[in-house]
This record gives structure tokens, C-alpha cells and sequence, in this order.
């Protein structure tokens, strides 16, 4: 009887240790989710700052070249440009990504630092005339641009993974292969907007022509953005 006893007891804490654990497995889960939802609100909004910051400083480049501006003003603004542009990308170090989203952080970081390293030089350019600060500047663009594709690509992959973890039994991983066409194709369009709006020698006949490619590659990178899996 006692020996009955002391196995009830044994059973009934492993009762109390199942049933806190899977409380404390749907808690985590939820904290998760939400966390994974309100940093993917503060990731956006660092991007979108980025994308502004962009705007203004091609626009002010225009303001210049029409005459509306003096290129005194528009290096003063530069310089406040870069201090801008540095405060925002110090907004990455102060996020708080789940796990999972870490890498795509880090390479969205490595995009804005590329971005900003390429205006340095293109202001170095304005500046000077040195037309190798110039190419300086366009290489880094182009680094940049493929930083940014790699951490779209982690982002959504996690995110992926993150919509289905409330059905763990469903879970579903990445959908590479329709991601891999996806980023293909986006590719494509952005080879399609170099071979518009660049000449033979993968430069641009005007600054229009300029903004235009601008344009036209980040409608590529917003393609990607809303048909990846």
C-alpha cells in the first residue's frame, strides 16, 4: 500500500513537470512570435529610414546640377548626410532579433555600411573630380545591392519559419527552390535595368538616366521582397 502510495506520488509529479513543461514550451513559443513580429516592425522601419536617406541625397545631387543649390550647400548637406547615415545604421546594434534572425541583421548592416561607405565616395567625387572615387563609389554600390538581396533572403527564410511555429507538428521549412527562382528572377530584372539605363561602358549618360536605374532596381528588389515564399 505504501509502495502504491509513493508510485502515485511519483506519477502525479511527473504529471506536474509535463504539464509545466509544455506551459513553459507554449510561452516560449509565444514570446518568440512576438518578439520575431515587433523586431521585424523596428528591422523595417531602419530600412525604410535607409531608403529615404537615399532619396534625399540623389535628389539633393539634382537640386545641385539645376543650379537650385550651391555645391558649398550641397557638401554641407552631405556632411550631415553621413552623420545621419551613421546614426541610423547604429539602430541595427540596438536590436534584439530572435535567434534565427541574427544573420539576416548582420548582413542588412554590412548593405547600409556599403551604402555608406559608396556616398563617402561619391562625395569625395563631388569634391575632387577623382573619378576613381567615383568607380570606388559604384563598386560599393554594388556590394551593397548584394548584401541586401542575401539578408532579404535570410529574413524571409526565418520568417518563414516563424509563422509556423505555433504549429510545430506542421512546421514547414524554407521553400528554397521557389526562393532560389524568385531571387533569379529579380536578378534578371536588375540585369535588364543595367542594360536600359547603362552604356557600353556600364556608366550612365546623365544623371536622369541615373535616378532612373535607381528606380528601376529597387522596383527589382520590392518584386523580390513581395514574392519570396
Amino acid at each position: 500500500m505504501k509502495k502504491k502510495k509513493i508510485q502515485n506520488i511519483i506519477i502525479a509529479v511527473i504529471a506536474v513537470i509535463i504539464i509545466g513543461a509544455i506551459g513553459a514550451y507554449n510561452f516560449s513559443v509565444e514570446q518568440t512570435k512576438q518578439k520575431g513580429l515587433q523586431f521585424g516592425i523596428e528591422l523595417e522601419k531602419i530600412q525604410e529610414e535607409v531608403k529615404e536617406l537615399q532619396i534625399k541625397f540623389y535628389s539633393e545631387k539634382i537640386k545641385w546640377e539645376e543650379g537650385d543649390i550651391s555645391k558649398e550647400e550641397l557638401l554641407k548637406f552631405y556632411e550631415k548626410h553621413l552623420r545621419d547615415f551613421d546614426e541610423i545604421i547604429s539602430k541595427y546594434d540596438k536590436l534584439s532579433p530572435p535567434e534565427i534572425f541574427k544573420s539576416s541583421v548582420e548582413l542588412l548592416k554590412l548593405s547600409s555600411e556599403s551604402q555608406l561607405e559608396s556616398d563617402s565616395q561619391f562625395i569625395e567625387w563631388i569634391k575632387t573630380g577623382d573619378e576613381s572615387a567615383k568607380i570606388r563609389s559604384d563598386a560599393q554600390i554594388q556590394e551593397s545591392l548584394e548584401y541586401e538581396m542575401l539578408g532579404l533572403v535570410e529574413f524571409y527564410s526565418a520568417k518563414t519559419g516563424v509563422k509556423n511555429y505555433d504549429e510545430p507538428e506542421k512546421f514547414e521549412a524554407p521553400k528554397t527552390g521557389l526562393t532560389q527562382k524568385v531571387i533569379q528572377v529579380s536578378e534578371n530584372m536588375k540585369k535588364n535595368c543595367d542594360d536600359e539605363y547603362k552604356n557600353e561602358l556600364g556608366e550612365f549618360d546623365s544623371d536622369d538616366i541615373e535616378i532612373e536605374w535607381f528606380n528601376c532596381i529597387n522596383e527589382a528588389k520590392k518584386w523580390k521582397v513581395d514574392h519570396l515564399p
